[in-house]
């Protein structure tokens, strides 16, 4: 049988695809002419945003810097260095700058003493140095500094809490706890605090996001609780605790029932190390396995310091000796921490000290003894890295933490050493500048402190709204929240 002629359905197909392309078509030309129209739109935005903000990921903290009279900052400095000299421990390089700085005549800029009692504490200096530099030179700032406190996330206190105590002690310490006109550090802190207080900036957040750089312990020492709520930058927590008399033993979960610091608002900041900073490319062979140089006796917590010294003295490569701030131990120091493998870092009269931070710039890996220590820049920085945590039962054990240290290979103490070298900028304050005014490095000590302040303002602010809604006459107690 012959096929099938099926010429008659052809023309049908033809139809179909046909009528097919003609709908789809113009459906296809709508979709790539509106595509094409959205990418033509929205390329000048994407444009100008890149010319705006070069790194649009970039943020900064806004600060405004109160208006205190010089005489609370910079006035100090001319009165520290008008002295004829200071008789303390370690005051002779100071004595010594006093004669140069007196054959100048109205030098520009002063520096902040190099007495190492002050000097370790000098974080003011430079915080306000930077925020003091003009805004051109400013480039490297992550804190933004804004001339109208309603703009600013904090108001920074450029009041030197640290030097205005140092001075009183160098020169009339019997009067430093009395609340007397001839106290000048007693009388500087009421003057900066009426002022601060009577501000609109601190009617309109009760102080909640003013900063106040408090590094020496007897810093601000009359007027702690009055600036309780505020950001408050300190070395650490110890001294700052009120013990709630009524807690029946050291394992009460009362202990500490009210506290003027809280890891919620406030900031540790780093000690300005003592010793200059050793590269990685220079560190050479140690001989030693553990240093330690200081004061054997200490008080509070420091007794723990006795007990190791006693158990270590006479150790085999371990080298525990007594020392002073002065140029001598300065030497002692930065030979001892450059030829050992660890350095000791037991709790003194509060649970941290600038030699912690000698012992990192000198790449000698910290043995740090402390069941309760807080450090700076936590969560920037993770100090397991490039330390040795050790508990207060297990170091006083004898023989232990000698052991333990030698247990630790060689490989392990190298990459210490590589990860310390790579943060040791984090904690390096002076900028280089005179009077600390000028660019700072962006990834130093500063740029750090403000980057944490950063992270506390979403809670600083919720407790402002918080304080705002409260009805009047009601009084909350401050709580601790320490961890």
């Amino acid at each position: 049988m012959a096929p099938k002629n099926n010429n008659n359905r052809l023309p049908i197909k033809s139809l179909f695809l046909s009528f097919s392309i003609f709908c789809i078509l113009p459906i296809t030309l709508f979709f790539i002419f509106y595509s094409s129209y959205k990418q033509s739109t929205s390329s000048p935005s994407l444009s100008l945003t890149h010319k705006l903000s070069p790194n649009p990921n970039k943020s900064s903290i806004k600060v405004y810097v109160a208006d205190l009279p010089r005489s609370l900052n910079y006035g100090l400095l001319d009165t520290y260095w008008s002295f004829k000299s200071d008789s303390r421990i370690g005051s002779d390089i100071d004595n010594k700058l006093r004669s140069d700085l007196s054959k100048t005549k109205n030098p520009k800029y002063l520096p902040y003493p190099e007495n190492p009692i002050i000097k370790q504490y000098s974080a003011e200096y430079w915080i306000l140095g930077d925020l003091m530099t003009p805004v051109d030179l400013r480039v490297n700032s992550f804190a933004e500094r804004v001339f109208d406190s309603g703009e600013a996330d904090v108001i920074f206190v450029p009041f030197f809490a640290t030097l205005s105590a140092e001075i009183q002690l160098a020169f009339e310490k019997g009067l430093f706890r009395k609340k007397v006109v001839g106290n000048g550090d007693y009388t500087r802190q009421k003057e900066m605090l009426d002022i601060i207080k009577s501000s609109d900036a601190w009617k309109r957040s009760g102080g909640r996001d003013h900063v106040f750089v408090l590094t020496d312990p007897v810093a601000m020492w009359h007027f702690k609780a009055e600036i309780a709520p505020a950001i408050l930058l300190v070395v650490d927590f110890g001294g700052w605790y009120k013990v709630d008399s009524k807690a029946s033993n050291d394992n009460s979960s009362e202990m500490i029932q009210h506290t003027q610091v809280s890891l919620l608002k406030d900031v540790i900041v780093p000690y300005t190390h003592l010793l200059p900073r050793l590269h990685l490319s220079k560190n050479q062979d140690r001989k030693t396995l553990v240093y330690f140089k200081g004061a054997k006796h200490r008080h509070r917590g420091g007794l723990v310091r006795e007990k190791l010294w006693d158990l270590m003295v006479n150790a085999p490569d371990v080298v525990m000796e007594e020392g002073f701030p002065n140029a001598t131990g300065r030497e002692q120091s930065i030979k001892g921490m450059r030829s050992s493998e660890f350095c000791l870092h037991p709790a003194g009269d509060t649970p941290t000290s600038c030699r912690l931070f000698d012992a990192i710039l000198s790449l000698c890996i910290p043995v740090i003894v402390s069941d309760d220590i807080e450090l700076p820049f936590e969560g920037m920085v993770d100090y397991s890295d490039f330390s040795v945590f050790v508990s207060v039962n297990n170091a006083l054990q004898p023989n232990w933490l000698v052991q333990h240290l030698r247990s630790i290979s060689k490989s392990q103490r190298d990459t210490f050493r590589s990860n310390m070298a790579h943060i040791q900028p984090m904690f390096e304050y002076d900028s280089g500048q005179l009077g600390g005014i000028g660019p700072i490095p962006p990834d130093g000590a500063v740029n750090h402190i403000w980057k944490k302040v950063y992270q506390k303002l979403p809670m600083i602010k919720e407790a402002i709204i918080r304080e705002k809604r409260k009805p009047q006459g009601v009084f909350v107690p401050l709580r601790c929240h320490c961890t």
